[in-house]
């Protein structure tokens, strides 16, 4: 190995020339000229399996805590790295992989506010509207930030998760299983992306599910209390002379059985006053398939009272601009006219009934006005719209009914006879 230690902190810190000024076994000291002056650092020479190798140890410290790298520093590391040589490993290599293994473990301190962000932005495009990816953003920032919102992605576990789910499981069911369905979907996306492994602390099946109660033990199951279809005409009545938008777009609702949230983002390009066809595209539908709607007289008629606003196409604008009006907005028309029974979408159900008691329509025919998946032949010739037209004279007898005062009370079936062989 030859003599070491030749040079003195003196020499390190007097040298100014420009060259390469051995201390022995391999520890070189580099001075190049700068433009402040001479600049120095250290540099290691050594050979492994017959390469000649060259590594740079950081600058020469001049002065105490100025960040450099001291000769005593210096010759520690040429000690250490002879040492890995004898044992074959090469110090470049190894210093590397240090490097990759710190930045791995840097990657992983994502946290999880972070990680929400992201699978939020991510996913975003493919959700139906913006609507629900605000509630994603609330409901995080009102439970799960305050727990875990500032811890890494690969820190979280189970007792977090529960610290969140365990105070409003209970009173709120709902929401709560929503959240927990939100915090499984960004620890899955980060352990895809890396930011973590091991189980999802999450998961439901086979995990919570052995910590807390079912939701339907907690928290029946309810469903959409629906008017019965008897009291509907009785019922638009009262709503078509409320003349509101937000009673128009209940009205609107209810005469094409439509969602809710398939009506309120209603724009003009998708009607076809003329046709009388209402194409609701596949990205606001439940089922991701386009729905054409047939549309009765008193659908166009509540759709052709309706004012055109400038600079939005929505057929109910809100008093966002460019927004359209809230699916919160029709239950509160509803509330303010018949109290707290019933719901908006209970209204699908009043037609079901409506159609199976008292008309001779064929199932499929109704399942295909609610937009509801049907048989793999029927659903072929929904497509060729051998259908629409039946759908056409459905949805008229329908609006129809709910516009005839007291038809409940007269026993009026308003099918005809033929309407039997559709």
């Amino acid at each position: 190995m030859g003599a070491v230690n030749k040079l003195s902190a003196t020499q390190v810190r007097n040298l100014s020339e420009p060259g390469m000024y051995g201390d022995g076994a391999g520890l070189w000291l580099q001075v190049t000229a700068g433009a402040n002056g001479p600049a120095k650092s250290w540099l290691f020479r050594y050979m492994v399996n017959g390469k000649a190798r060259a590594m740079g140890l950081g600058r020469v410290s001049l002065v105490s805590n100025d960040g450099g790298v001291s000769l005593a520093d210096a010759r520690e590391q040429r000690h250490r790295y002879h040492a890995m040589i004898r044992e074959g490993r090469d110090p470049i290599d190894e210093r590397k992989a240090s490097k990759e293994a710190a930045r791995a473990e840097a990657a992983k301190m994502l946290k999880f506010s972070e990680a929400a962000e992201r699978y939020i932005k991510a996913h975003k495009a493919g959700w139906k509207n913006a609507k629900h990816g605000d509630q994603w953003e609330n409901t995080l920032r009102d439970y799960a930030y305050p727990v875990i919102g500032s811890l890494s992605v690969a820190s979280i576990e189970t007792p977090h998760v529960l610290k969140i789910l365990e105070p409003i499981w209970t009173e709120k069911t709902e929401t709560a299983s929503r959240v927990r369905g939100r915090i499984e979907r960004i620890l899955d996306w980060a352990k895809v992306q890396r930011y973590r492994d091991g189980e999802n602390p999450a998961r439901w099946k086979g995990h919570l599910e052995n910590l807390l109660p079912k939701r339907s033990a907690v928290r029946p199951v309810r469903h959409h209390p629906a008017m019965p279809y008897q009291d509907v005409p009785a019922f638009m009545q009262k709503l078509n002379a409320n003349g509101s938008l937000s009673a128009k777009a209940l009205a609107l609702t209810i005469h094409t059985a439509l969602r809710t949230g398939e009506v309120v983002g209603a724009r003009w390009p998708e009607i076809d006053l003329k046709a009388k066809v209402w194409t609701v595209p596949a990205d606001r539908m439940k089922m991701k398939r386009e729905h054409r709607v047939p549309l009765s007289d008193a659908a166009i008629a509540i759709l052709e009272s309706l004012p055109r606003e400038a600079g939005t196409d929505y057929v109910l604008p809100g008093a966002r601009r460019g927004r359209p009006i809230s699916t919160a907005a029709m239950s509160k028309a509803l509330k303010t006219i018949d109290g707290d029974a019933y719901t908006v979408h209970g209204f699908r159900s009043s037609f079901r009934d409506w159609a199976a008691e008292t008309t001779n329509y064929q199932n499929h025919v109704v399942e295909m006005a609610l937009a509801h998946v049907v048989g793999d032949k029927v659903e072929k010739a929904y497509r060729r719209g051998a259908l629409l037209e039946q759908r056409a004279r459905l949805m008229r007898d329908w609006s129809r009914y709910c516009e005839t005062p007291n038809a409940a009370k007269q026993g009026d079936n308003v099918v005809t006879i033929g309407e039997a062989r559709a």
